[in-house]
């Protein structure tokens, strides 16, 4: 027999003694699970759950209903209608903030790159738009009040004093709302901080504890939010999507949120592969899907989307992919778009709430033409890296992708059979057909 030699021998081995090494074919990052280190504990330490007080409803964080006036002016928002309907609204007043909403689109903040970067480094000019959202806002005696008590809180986080505040002039005070209007940097908000009905407050309202519908609807507006990111700023090369979930993962707030950012570069990984694709047209179902459905991998799939317990991940990670033969998110149509928000929210439930994840959102960038499949993983933030990985660039996963698999298709198949989920095939039901992403078609 010939000897093991770790990853030489592909992507997954699995070595005699049970150890098993990873190198994702994309990302080129080198991952072991190890038995002994397997045993230790991987899911996130519960704190002890207190009550939820009522009378504290709406006003739970920054994001809550109830607490409109600490997010910046949003740029729009959906509204349900009635049983499965809903409508945007667009530049709601300041006056009408607290009117009930399902979802709302926001200016982070604390930006990544914010107005000021785009003007300084690129010329970029508010949007005739933005500019014309800035007067109405303002010229509300309601709306100016708001501002200039966001634009307070901005400056007195970046160390204004109180005393600077005070003498500047009403509009010194308001030179920054620009950026709030154009902002480059959004953050798409759920309804709920917990769920409802909720009397302890380890009960968050996460992704998974969403409708099915709720769950198409919160997809399909954070696509829109990215669309209208590229449309806006013609200096921005990519759009990052994603969403920290629970403080461990990053999160400012334990309360849904995913956030859209606008950048002026693709970011290593995905210049990377498209090195990758130059050579590969075919790259993401040789690298990704195939050899994940050839070692038994695949987890859940539908007619438009596909998904797998992922390898040669720092952390143990679900890999939804579109199975569409178009690349952008918004191009998608509507049962595409479905799909892939289903199969997603039913990784978030199998996930459960109480587990911190980061969900990352890849696309092909704006000004790129190679074909390139929609997919979002879901990482699970059950480790910390530490010296040896930093020191080695080898990660130690405690989860390797067939105790993943093992852990979530039979939670899949629960789930459905309750009805929590959309219809879909779970574990061994799925075709998972070589070759099924048709992005390169």
């Amino acid at each position: 027999m010939r000897p093991p030699h770790g990853p030489a021998d592909g992507p997954l081995t699995r070595l005699a003694d049970g150890t098993v090494k990873q190198v994702n074919p994309l990302t080129g990052t080198e991952v072991w699970t190890v038995p002994g280190r397997a045993q230790r504990p991987w899911h996130a330490a519960a704190h002890a759950p207190g009550p939820v007080d009522p009378a504290g409803a709406g006003h739970y964080c920054a994001f809550c209903p109830g607490n409109f006036l600490q997010t910046p002016p949003e740029k729009a928002r959906l509204v349900r209608t009635g049983e499965g309907a809903a409508r945007l609204v667009e530049h709601l007043p300041a006056e009408r903030l607290a009117e009930p909403a399902e979802l709302r689109l926001v200016p982070n903040l604390f930006a990544i790159l914010g107005y000021d970067y785009w003007r300084t480094n690129y010329g970029y000019t508010a949007p005739a738009e933005a500019l014309a959202h800035e007067r109405a806002y303002l010229a509300a005696p309601a709306g100016r009040a708001h501002v200039l008590g966001v634009v307070h809180a901005r400056l007195r986080a970046a160390g204004v004093s109180e005393a600077a505040w005070a003498a500047m002039s009403e509009a010194e005070r308001l030179a920054p709302a620009t950026a709030l209007f154009a902002s480059g940097h959004d953050v798409v908000i759920a309804r709920r901080h917990f769920v409802d009905g909720a009397t302890t407050d380890d009960q968050l309202a996460g992704s998974g504890t969403l409708t099915v519908a709720e769950h198409r609807r919160f997809v399909a507006f954070t696509v829109e939010a990215a669309r209208r990111l590229y449309a806006a700023n013609r200096f921005a090369r990519y759009v990052a999507v994603f969403q920290n979930w629970l403080r461990p993962a990053g999160a400012s707030f334990d309360h849904l949120h995913k956030q859209v950012v606008a950048i002026d570069a693709h970011g290593g990984q995905t210049d990377r592969e498209l090195a990758q694709l130059a050579l590969n047209p075919n790259l993401f179902n040789d690298a990704a899907v195939n050899p994940a459905a050839a070692a038994g991998l695949v987890v859940a799939e539908n007619d438009h989307a596909i998904a797998f317990a992922g390898f040669g991940h720092r952390y143990p990670t679900l890999e939804v992919y579109s199975t569409s033969p178009r690349s952008l998110p918004w191009e998608h149509d509507d049962d595409e778009l479905a799909a892939v928000a289903d199969l997603l929210h039913a990784c978030h439930a199998a996930t459960g709430a109480a587990v911190p994840t980061n969900e990352e959102w890849h696309h092909r960038p704006a000004d790129v033409t190679a074909p390139m499949p929609w997919r979002v993983m879901l990482k699970w933030r059950v480790s910390t890296i530490a010296g040896f990985e930093g020191g080695t660039k080898i990660y130690l996963n405690t989860l390797d992708p067939w105790a993943l698999r093992d852990l979530v298709v039979p939670r899949l198949g629960e789930l459905r059979a309750a009805g929590r989920i959309a219809p879909m095939a779970v574990g061994p039901e799925c075709a998972a057909r070589s070759d099924c992403l048709r992005y390169a078609r």
